[in-house]
């Protein structure tokens, strides 16, 4: 008999610590294909290399276990049981909320990222979609997010989701 049409089971729940490790993959693996769309080229295999998710994988550890305040939340997207996103949210740090004119966001999303091989599935949504319901609960009434400008399939989700640009930018 086939598929009987039962949608996958799929959430978003609260990041645990063992969540971390894969975290940690999809940050490395996201976080380097969004520096190639910023050049526009794939990066130099040492230097991609230093994308390592056991790294990105203990900061994100450190942040689940011990956020800086009750407003820092990290959230998993799942597949069943496998961990397919992840998303961050913070207050708007003070030197960036006195770098805009009116209006500041009280919020951010500090990350918002899918297993590269799980885009397109609506995970990315629903992450968005609990963020937002954090947010709500924390009275934020607007929220940024960063794009690496290059990164289109980024911005076309993000434009479609309400995001406009603020015309701000960060240099490392």
């Amino acid at each position: 008999m086939g598929d009987t049409g039962r949608m996958a089971d799929v959430s978003v729940r609260p990041a645990l610590p063992a969540d971390a490790p894969a975290i940690g993959t999809i940050h490395a693996a996201t976080m380097r294909l969004a520096v190639e769309a910023g050049l526009r080229e794939a990066l130099d295999p040492e230097i991609a290399a230093g994308f390592d998710p056991a790294g990105f994988a203990g900061q994100w550890e450190e942040a689940i276990a011990t956020p800086p305040s009750p407003l820092h939340r990290v959230l998993t997207a799942l597949d069943r049981a496998t961990v397919v996103g992840f998303a961050a949210i913070a207050p708007v740090d003070e030197e960036v909320r006195a770098g805009l004119d009116a209006d500041p966001p009280e919020a951010e999303i500090l990350a918002l990222e899918v297993d590269p091989a799980r885009c397109r599935s609506g995970h990315g949504s629903r992450l968005l979609a609990a963020c937002v319901d954090v947010l709500r609960q924390q009275n934020a009434g607007h929220v940024m997010t960063w794009a690496v400008q290059g990164d289109d399939p980024r911005a076309r989700f993000l434009s479609s989701a309400g995001f406009a640009p603020l015309g701000m930018r960060r240099t490392w």
